[in-house]
């Protein structure tokens, strides 16, 4: 009677669903993005496009920088002073192509040639030159502004996007970290509860309460649950390497996962608020990190486009300089003055045209695109919600099936009590209930990654 009884309490501990548990520390998911975000290495280099981006603006500002010139040539041989020739300039280009200018120069010598011949005490000049065809509403100068200007916004889109990309990616490793650890943990349970069986058959066996063959059957499920366990020890130990990859600390030092470690529990029910999504709320397609892109892009194409269509105009460029001797710099003669006119148009304008056309083209091609990307990434979002909404609803079925088939094997536990049953039947409900809650795991790895999928459409980093 005592064996019964012993038996019966053994194959009841063995019905309840139990997830093996210890002294480990949890590592949540957000302090595991907290990591990421933070030391990172691919994050760090996403945060160079800021970086870059405001140092091509400031080259292209550069390009408006006043500039000093001083040019000086002296000649003397066998103690004659042939020239001695002083040109200086201080530029100072505008914004429309305008440049001003201030200029000392200074000749002496014997053989001088006379086009450069000045007053004893030098010719001071002031003038401007200005484009009154190519290069007035728009020059070089100005497209490299607007451009590196735009660049801005595209490399802080295309950072966000980086950045998401590296998140959704260690995201997906934490997912599958913590499956395996759960698949592990779910075989640990029940090989624990296969070698109480098998101990248990063994006693009535020796007892002569059950026949020999029923060791061999218990002894097939410690077997079959050793395989599965250490199977899901190998996916464990290359889930937690693969994890390993996305943590790191201050001045790039990597670290590796301590095996005291595990993942959050209940993820599923604080993932969303991590990371800071809602499936119910529609994409906001304007502030879009991959619309903004495009957008920035499309932006430096008609600035190409306007530059382009600029060359089909004549090169005009008008200057005028005042001339004046250091001493009289403060009495005006209009008589004294320098000026210059340059001028250049191309007959048929064929290079001209066919770069406006391609840059029409290039437009056009992009603006496909972004429309493209638009409609994508709206069905996108709207696929990924009824994927969600599909998920739930197939967890909570399996949910249910989980406890079918705990009440199944518990009531062939009852029923093995009374001798109606058989440990094959005990075995292969539980193999059924095992793999319910395999599903579940499967399941729930699905859904994290469903509502990561979500959070990488959105393309949130913050």
């Amino acid at each position: 009677m005592k064996t019964k009884l012993l038996y019966v309490i053994l194959f009841l501990c063995c019905s309840i669903k139990v997830l093996g548990q210890n002294n480990a520390a949890e590592f949540s998911f957000n302090e595991f993005l907290g990591y990421v975000k933070k030391y990172h290495p691919l994050v760090k280099q996403a945060d160079l496009k800021l970086n870059e981006a405001q140092a091509n603006l400031m080259q292209a500002r550069g390009a408006f920088d006043p500039k000093i010139e001083v040019d000086f040539k002296e000649k003397e041989f066998k103690g004659k002073e042939y020239y001695s020739l002083l040109n200086s300039s201080f530029k100072i280009p505008t914004w429309y192509g305008i440049e001003l200018k201030a200029g000392f120069d200074n000749a002496e010598g014997m053989y001088v040639n006379p086009e450069n011949t000045l007053p004893n005490s030098g010719l001071t000049s002031f003038g401007v030159s200005v484009p009154v065809g190519q290069g007035l509403l728009i020059n070089q100068r100005m497209a490299d502004i607007r451009k590196a200007k735009i660049a801005r916004s595209l490399n802080t889109a295309e950072r966000n996007l980086q950045v998401v990309e590296v998140i959704y990616d260690a995201a997906v490793s934490y997912m599958h970290w913590k499956r395996s650890f759960d698949e592990v943990q779910l075989y640990e349970t029940y090989l624990k509860n296969a070698l109480r069986r098998y101990e248990g058959v063994s006693k009535l066996i020796e007892e002569g309460d059950k026949p020999s063959i029923d060791s061999v059957e218990a002894g097939i499920a410690v077997k079959t649950r050793r395989l599965h366990l250490e199977e899901a020890k190998l996916k464990l130990t290359k889930a937690k390497l693969e994890l390993s990859n996305y943590v790191w600390l201050e001045n790039n030092i990597p670290l590796e996962l301590n095996d005291n470690l595990q993942p959050e529990s209940l993820l599923s029910k604080t993932l969303k608020e991590t990371l800071r999504i809602n499936e119910l709320n529609p994409i906001s397609l304007d502030n879009h990190p991959k619309i903004k892109a495009l957008d920035a892009k499309i932006a430096v194409l008609k600035v190409e486009r306007k530059q382009k269509a600029n060359s089909l105009l004549p090169k005009l460029d008008l200057s005028y300089h005042y001339l004046s001797e250091p001493s009289y710099i403060d009495t005006y003669r209009f008589e004294d003055y320098k000026i210059g006119l340059n001028f250049s148009f191309p007959v048929f304008l064929r290079k001209e045209r066919a770069g406006v056309k391609l840059a029409d083209l290039k437009i056009q091609d992009s603006e496909f695109g972004l429309q493209f990307e638009r409609k994508n990434l709206e069905n996108k979002f709207k696929s990924q919600q009824q994927e969600i909404i599909s998920l739930e609803k197939q967890r909570d079925y399996n949910t249910n099936l989980v406890k079918d088939y705990n009440t199944l094997l518990n009531a062939e536990d009852r029923l093995f009590e009374m001798g109606e049953s058989s440990l094959f039947i005990i075995n292969s409900r539980e193999n059924a209930l095992i793999g319910s809650q395999i599903n579940e795991i499967i399941l729930e790895n699905r859904y994290l990654n469903a509502l990561l999928g979500l959070y990488k459409t959105v393309a949130n980093p913050e």
